[in-house]
């Protein structure tokens, strides 16, 4: 048997299913596409969920994809087993109402002994206890000998998901031999070692699980087929794990060159080389998808991952950053499955390296903080650290929960996982999870869900602001109606629209949809699963029905102003690349018809020197008066032409190429200006961060720019009336004020210095001693907290040493001030301790360090009260 490689089994078994009728599809991002049921995309079936329950109608009724996946639901086992990862790729075919049992059965056959050359007699099929069909199908049609068929139960080979489509399921396993068994008499297929290794499953999706356990046959049967490639490769290759075969193998060696370790000589070693090697495949893959590294959702599974590896790199003797190079290992072992692994490679370098840098800076802060309270816990004879102290690692210095556990777990140490949960609710900084209650399709449920499928709509909109069509659905909020009335709300639906529906960050458009009947208002457009585009809004007036011929006209002023800001957001995101360097990619983008906003990568604040070369090369191309055009061509040759796509965006085979000169091309469904000059102006008008490693840019064009210009006219006109001078004065005018305002204060602040002063009269006088040390307790009137501040430093320096305690009622409330030397200090007096007994009897609190405390009280009567208390207190600490 050939030892094929991992890039040369996926493509043999994507032309092999492609040779059965096929549709290749590209994989899907691991960001799921209206699907709130996951964070990350962990199975090849869970992207074309639409296809499977008919919500959308599949390109072709068979389709093959090599879908990456990742799991994180055993990340506490990577490393520590070489069975367990987090990121794979699954290899699926899918029919969709076309084949079923039969072809599914002999293709998986087919594929394994003839293509990929495993020996017949060492693969071992499974079915479902009942399933006889799929049982004869082997038995009588391929000719697997009965008892090489083995019968399991539901945990085993019966898939299903709460409410919603399930089936039984046909799994193959492949013998790897005596030297991976466990050597019981018993051993055969199902046993827990690795000598028996599933290798396919046939998923047959024909029934439909109604959440009680009642199921119906479905109308519509699909088959869901699995096959890890990995795992495969593993067979393929004779090896021991995934972290033999070829592409792993060789970044696992890797990791071992710049570790200067050696596997398989310490099990500790191992668990570090094995989880650097599977969380950066992960990372890597996560990032080409436009993922960044945050504190919640899948931001946060990606934050964990890298700062993971990075620690057990450190537990390895790495020094420095290493991540980057071993995400190009990565890139080089996978890009020929996974071609934008090598388009986003310097932007994946970037996350990688700053996300590092930003964790190594607080590691070893906090690892000396998480030393100390190890400490402690000896101390004190405990095992557990508390979930205060376990979210102040998290909170301050950014050890995720599982990063802090798995140190402690080294020591044999616990954490009190409740309480930390409980410190991140108080702190109102919990990570939310991106999950919510959601149906089988992992989408809320709304009234669109029981529209025909086969209903979709042409836009027209590129070209026409106006036409006329036939409504085909009428909704209200909650049900499909046959007609709409004066007053209420609802979602127009019809064959061909001028309306852009919200997409790629640009609203949608509003405007009227009319008939000699009705008017129905149109505030916004929305696209829906199939190519659907919903008009949603109010009825006017009159009444619409389904049928009737309608006119439609989008709001031409609306759409023009949208079109201007949308194509400054190209030649603003080209700018920004030339400005700033080649890793800045989109993050997000909202264009309206008054303003856009972009949010893109980058590691730091833009300097008012960047802001400003931005503006003026975004201002050049719009006075080049550049044309504006658009090409629709194949998604590859557009890519290859040098057109911008964006992270992981799904495109269509065919898509738009909008190209402004020779100075930006991008990937774009939406519409633009004829020609750059229509823009006008572009005047940028703020810049901030929004998340870690993403800014963001607010900024306006046209007349939008003519009315912020005029409004900050009208700002200074106003300030220089209050100046009561020339708008050409007003910065002379504001300079001379200031300079007044400081030698006022400064005056101001001596004068109350004196008066401080005057009150106490002879200080010198109202020194006792308490125990040896001097003590100068004194009320004064009228003097503020930094005036007492002032005078407590000077009387402090006039005692040479001992403790200053001082009182100040003004307005009708006490200031005060504690101060002790160093030798009063060491004789046991703490000015924190002092201050907190005074101000009870003010009515107040207050506190601080040994040196220096104040506090406030609400009742003035009781100041003097205070003040002859203190000897008594300092009395105390000196004991």
């Amino acid at each position: 048997m050939k030892k094929y490689g991992v890039n040369e089994l996926r493509q043999m078994f994507l032309d092999f299913m492609e040779s059965k009728g096929h549709l290749v599809m590209k994989s899907f991002s691991l960001v799921p596409q209206g699907d709130k049921s996951l964070l990350l995309i962990n199975a090849g079936m869970a992207p074309l969920k639409p296809y499977f329950t008919g919500a959308e109608i599949p390109p072709r009724t068979r389709v093959t994809t090599c879908q990456k996946c990742i799991r994180t639901g055993d990340i506490e086992n990577v490393g520590k087993t070489a069975r367990h990862g987090t990121f794979f790729e699954m290899l699926g075919n899918f029919s969709f109402g076309d084949y079923f049992k039969r072809e599914a059965i002999h293709w998986s056959w087919e594929f394994l002994t003839d293509v990929v050359g495993l020996d017949a007699n060492r693969l071992y099929p499974s079915v479902y206890l009942d399933d006889d069909e799929a049982f004869d199908i082997w038995n009588k049609e391929v000719g697997i000998p009965a008892e090489r068929i083995f019968r399991f139960g539901k945990e085993d080979n019966f898939w299903e998901h709460g409410a919603g489509p399930c089936g039984p399921c046909s799994e193959i396993y492949y013998d790897r031999g005596e030297k991976y068994g466990c050597g019981k008499p018993g051993c055969t297929v199902g046993c827990d070692c690795d000598r028996y290794m599933e290798v396919w499953n046939n998923v047959f999706t024909q029934f439909e699980n109604d959440g009680n356990g009642n199921y119906t046959t479905l109308k519509q049967k699909n088959i869901d087929t699995g096959m890890g490639l990995e795992r495969l490769a593993v067979i393929v290759q004779d090896v021991d794990s995934i972290f033999d075969v070829d592409t792993i193998c060789a970044l696992r060696n890797l990791v071992c060159q710049i570790s200067g370790k050696e596997y398989e000589k310490n099990y500790n070693d191992d668990v570090s080389i094995r989880l650097i090697t599977d969380h950066i495949r992960s990372a890597t893959f996560m990032i080409s998808d436009g993922i960044m590294p945050t504190n919640e959702g899948r931001g946060y599974v990606l934050r964990r991952l890298i700062r993971r590896a990075a620690r057990h790199g450190r537990l390895l003797g790495i020094k420095g950053t290493f991540l980057a190079k071993l995400s190009e290992e990565v890139i080089n072992g996978s890009k020929a499955g996974y071609p934008e692994l090598e388009e986003k490679k310097d932007f994946i370098f970037n996350v990688l390296t700053n996300e590092e840098n930003q964790f190594n800076k607080t590691i070893d802060q906090g690892l000396r903080i998480l030393t100390d309270m190890e400490d402690k816990m000896t101390a004190a004879g405990e095992k557990t650290l508390s979930g205060d102290d376990a979210f102040k690692l998290y909170d301050t210095y950014g050890f995720p929960l599982d990063l802090t556990k798995e140190i402690l777990e080294e020591k044999g140490y616990g954490i009190d996982e409740e309480g930390f949960q409980k410190a991140m609710e108080e702190q109102r900084v919990k990570a939310r999870t991106a999950r919510e209650v959601t149906n089988y399709m992992g989408a809320d449920a709304t009234v669109y869900d029981d529209i025909d499928v086969n209903i979709t709509t042409e836009f027209v909109g590129y070209e026409h602001l106006e036409c006329e069509s036939d409504i085909t659905v009428l909704t209200t909020e909650t049900e499909i109606v046959s007609s709409l009335m004066e007053g209420q709300k609802g979602t127009v639906f019809v064959k061909e629209t001028p309306f852009y529906a919200t997409m790629g960050g640009q609203d949608g458009d509003c405007g009227v949809i009319e008939t000699a009947n009705g008017k129905f208002v149109v505030e916004d457009t929305i696209k829906l699963r199939g190519g659907k585009f919903g008009h949603v809004g109010h009825m006017e007036s009159g009444m619409i029905s389904t049928g009737d011929k309608v006119s439609l006209k989008v709001n031409e002023q609306a759409r023009r102003d949208t079109e201007k800001n949308h194509s400054a957001t190209h030649l603003l995101q080209k700018a920004l690349k030339t400005v700033l360097g080649s890793h800045v990619e989109q993050k997000g983008s909202l264009v309206t018809p008054d303003r856009l906003r972009f949010d893109f990568a980058h590691f730091q604040a833009m300097t008012p020197e960047e802001i400003e070369a931005t503006e003026t090369l975004v201002n050049k191309e719009i006075q080049a008066a550049l044309p504006v055009v658009t090409t629709v061509m194949d998604v590859e040759e557009a890519k290859k032409s040098g057109a911008m796509a964006l992270f992981g965006e799904k495109y269509d085979q065919k898509v738009r190429v909008v190209s402004m000169g020779d100075f930006s091309k991008e990937l774009c469904g939406g519409t633009h200006v004829k020609n750059t000059s229509s823009i006008m102006l572009f005047k940028i008008v703020s810049e901030a961060g929004v998340a870690a490693g993403v800014r963001r840019i607010e900024a306006l064009t046209g007349n939008g720019v003519i009315n912020y210009y005029k409004k900050q006219e009208e700002m200074l006109h106003a300030a220089a009336r209050a100046l009561k001078a020339q708008p050409s004065e007003v910065s002379e005018k504001i300079a001379h004020l200031q300079a007044e305002v400081k030698t006022l204060q400064s005056e101001n602040d001596s004068l109350k210095s004196k008066l401080a002063q005057g009150s106490l009269g002879n200080v010198i006088d109202q020194v006792v001693e308490v125990k040896g040390i001097k003590l100068l307790a004194a009320k004064v009137d009228g003097v503020d907290m930094n005036g007492l501040r002032d005078l407590g430093d000077q009387l402090k320096e006039k005692l040479g040493e001992g403790v200053v305690v001082l009182a100040a009622v003004n307005g009708g409330k006490v200031n005060l001030l504690a101060m002790a030397t160093d030798g009063a200090q060491k004789a046991g007096a703490h000015a924190g301790n002092l201050i907190k007994g005074v101000a009870a009897i003010v009515g107040g609190g207050g506190g601080g360090r040994p040196n220096m405390a104040q506090a406030g009280g609400k009742n003035p009567e009781k100041a003097q009260e205070a003040v002859e208390a203190v000897a008594g207190l300092l009395e105390q600490q000196l004991q």
